[in-house]
């Protein structure tokens, strides 16, 4: 370790010896050149050095990238009009949303094309977890309300055709 720490030490002491022996010597390296003569070529450890270096950037991207994922940072985030409350998915396209827009909350179904929207309530009417998930209602709960709510949804049009329709 002792050794380790003197070679250390002893760089900048050896490549201020080298900067100066290219100094005292610049006429003889420069005679010795001559005009048209190739650039000599890059041995393997300079091209692996750099290929070593651009894979441990390219890492680093991906694991920044990958932590802003798995964290969940969602960039530009401000305080605006709308605001989304909660939301799930129903499958690899499709997703539901409760965003709210002044005092009201837009349930809104999501589809590949489409934003639709399935049902609207005052705000605040459910309670709401930090997660955005409704608190006093387990997965289950969850189901029955949503097919009571698209139940009614249904009766509603269903009321609204039969009157339009006498």
């Amino acid at each position: 370790m002792k050794r380790f720490a003197a070679l250390l030490s002893a760089a900048p002491l050896l490549a201020r010896a080298a900067d100066m022996n290219a100094v005292n010597h610049a006429s003889q390296i420069a005679s010795s050149v001559g005009a048209g003569t190739a650039v000599p070529s890059l041995g393997f450890g300079a091209v692996l050095q750099t290929l070593v270096g651009l894979v441990v950037v390219i890492g680093f991207v991906f694991g920044c990238a990958w932590l802003a994922r798995k964290f969940g940072y969602q960039g530009g985030r401000r305080g605006g009009l709308v605001k989304v409350v909660g939301g799930a998915s129903l499958g690899n396209k499709e997703r539901v949303a409760v965003v709210e827009v002044g005092d009201t909350w837009l349930v809104l179904g999501a589809g590949p094309g489409n934003v639709r929207l399935l049902h609207t309530m005052p705000a605040g009417s459910a309670e709401v977890d930090s997660v955005g998930v409704a608190a006093s209602s387990p997965a289950g709960n969850f189901s029955a309300r949503f097919r009571d709510a698209l139940a009614g949804e249904a009766n509603k049009r269903l009321q609204k055709f039969a009157g339009s329709g006498k």
